[in-house]
């Protein structure tokens, strides 16, 4: 199953959602890096083989940089409601495995 690591733009709510659907989730808040730089939310990310939610596109810079991730989703700030958003996160947690979306930038 995939595992999350949301932004931490990314609403809590969402985190909360896909928790109580059994999604193992961490926020910036959980793993000591509020404030953290882009480049260090994607190395903890991929050295705990987490897939980064994310409204902020200087991730998808990172990805064209060719610089190594587990998967990137990413999505538009206000394009979704918190509730939206836990949704299309499950939908890509049920429809790929970890070794699907590494290295990939998944678009909602």
């Amino acid at each position: 199953m995939i595992r999350f690591h949301l932004d931490e733009h990314v609403a809590h709510l969402v985190a909360h959602a896909l928790r109580q659907y059994g999604f193992d989730v961490t926020t910036p808040h959980d793993v000591n890096l509020l404030s953290a730089d882009d480049p260090g939310h994607l190395a903890f990310a991929h050295s705990e083989g987490r897939v980064v939610v994310t409204h902020d596109d200087d991730f998808l810079r990172l990805h064209s940089q060719g610089i190594d991730h587990a998967g990137i989703v990413f999505c538009h700030l206000n394009k979704y409601t918190a509730s939206q958003l836990q949704f299309m996160l499950r939908l890509v947690g049920e429809c790929y495995s970890a070794e699907e979306i590494r290295g990939r930038v998944e678009y909602l």
